[in-house]
């Protein structure tokens, strides 16, 4: 157990203050829906079954505090990316059910926006967009293509092409040929949504025990209800949600559902007002660029640049450690790129450091679940683009708990089972080549200026 840090990352060390440690559960409990999860997933599905029906017995429970993983150090994107792409929807359900996945997600940034607003959670929302640059002839190429593909596909209407002259009036990057620009994305700080939706949960009558780690979930078996076993206690439910994520791996019976991959972040100190006219981003729209290893990036409120990056190796066993939030390789890689990308941040003082572990599923595609005849429920494998969906998750399990015939329970994602990960020692040796050979698709396609077919390759094996 541990309380509440400014070192978990830059968006806890800029809260006014840091929220108390809540008491752990104290012995065995009845409820009517137990969550598994004080992150944005199990917070969400929390406020809205309360919002919806007030008098439901809801218990979240958390191992550490609420926002401690992924949901408390990601780069503040409230995006509308689905981590299926609009492509593989329409592929696999149809151009109409891809149409209806990004008109939840565009609604889930309003309703973020509106939730906020409505329990007074100052998250510093500001909905500038994502800007894609495209910096080489390798990525212009993919960039067009995929453009080309989504405008054929019709299903985001709003994604516009700039040329580098349109580019560089959003973003002063190096090199910029052009990019893609979506309005569908808010920058955030996501500790103190966080911390700001964990008070709305208990302001609408929810429980939330921290320090509580669940170690079992039990299945209804008979007339015996679900039940998760815990560190502190046994806790009976009518339903139990899973909402652990990246932290799914560590739980007996889903181990292999989710492997843990780490993405880290640095932030600059507050910059000049000489630096942001160079840079950019004066409405504060997320960015990024069209290199096979994933980057990205956001103008914060107090005038920081955060930062970051995949390229941390996966751990044997699907193992996570504190020490592996913090890699010095990859945090000074990433304080390279951002030179690179921006001539004036070289020299720049790096003031924070972090990272953390997100879940990713063997097929890529995020799932929300539920069976009535077990009592459990589940949602995650957001493979890094959860800061919306979990909002989305939130609202469809409120829905499939409570019977509600809604459009959200129809969507691609509902009840989706994904294939287990390999067994070890094959998915260390997948996943970390697939790392190795981004990075080396990335450097050829620098050198050659042609797009790389073995990334592609690799891509389409390890199932994104």
């Amino acid at each position: 157990m541990s309380a509440p840090s400014p070192e978990l990352s830059l968006w806890w060390s800029s809260l006014d203050e840091l929220p108390p440690q809540r008491a752990a559960l104290s012995g065995d409990t009845d409820v009517d829906v137990a969550i598994i999860g004080g992150g944005f997933t199990g917070l969400w599905c929390a406020y809205y079954l309360l919002e919806a029906q007030p008098d439901l017995r809801v218990l979240v429970l958390e191992a550490e505090h609420c926002g401690f993983g992924a949901s408390g150090r990601n780069g503040g994107w409230a995006s509308a990316l689905f981590a299926a792409s609009d492509a593989k929807l329409a592929r696999e359900f149809g151009l109409e059910q891809a149409k209806a996945t990004r008109r939840a997600m565009n609604a889930s940034i309003d309703e973020i926006a509106r939730v906020a607003a409505v329990d007074g959670i100052d998250c510093r929302f500001a909905k500038g967009g994502t800007v894609i640059a495209a910096r080489s002839q390798a990525q212009l190429h993919r960039a067009q293509s995929d453009f080309a593909e989504a405008r054929a596909l019709g299903v985001d209407q709003d994604l516009r092409w700039l040329d580098a002259v349109e580019t560089r009036e959003l973003i002063g990057a190096s090199n910029v040929l052009g990019a893609t620009y979506t309005p569908h994305c808010a920058a955030l700080d996501p500790a103190r949504l966080a911390v700001g939706l964990a008070a709305a949960v208990e302001r609408h009558g929810g429980r939330i025990v921290e320090g509580t780690r669940a170690l079992r979930v039990e299945e209804r078996t008979g007339l015996m209800p679900p039940r998760v076993i815990t560190s502190n206690g046994t806790v009976r439910a009518d339903i139990i949600v899973r909402a652990t994520e990246g932290w799914s791996s560590q739980l007996p019976g889903s181990t292999r559902s989710v492997i843990p991959v780490y993405s880290l972040m640095v932030a600059t100190a507050p910059l000049s007002q000489d630096i942001w006219q160079h840079i950019g981003l004066a409405n504060r729209a997320t960015f990024a660029d069209w290199r096979n290893m994933v980057i990205y990036g956001q103008r914060t409120f107090d005038d920081r640049l955060a930062f970051g990056g995949r390229g941390a190796p996966y751990h044997f066993g699907s193992s996570i450690r504190p020490d592996y939030d913090r890699d010095p390789k990859v945090f000074a890689t990433l304080t390279a790129t951002l030179g690179e990308l921006f001539e004036p941040l070289r020299d720049v003082e790096i003031t924070h450091r972090w990272g953390g572990p997100l879940g990713i599923p063997r097929d890529w595609f995020s799932a929300v679940t539920y069976d009535p005849a077990t009592g459990m429920a589940a949602a995650g494998g957001y493979v890094g683009d959860g800061v919306t969906t979990t909002n989305l998750a939130g609202r469809t399990l409120r829905d499939l708990i409570l019977g509600a015939e809604t459009e959200l329970i129809t969507l691609p994602w509902v009840n989706h089972v994904s294939p287990n990960w390999e067994p070890e020692p094959l998915r260390w040796l997948g996943v970390n080549t697939g790392l190795v050979v981004g990075k080396w698709a990335d450097a050829s396609e620098h050198r050659r200026g042609k797009p790389s077919k073995l990334a592609l390759k690799m891509a389409g094996f390890l199932g994104a």
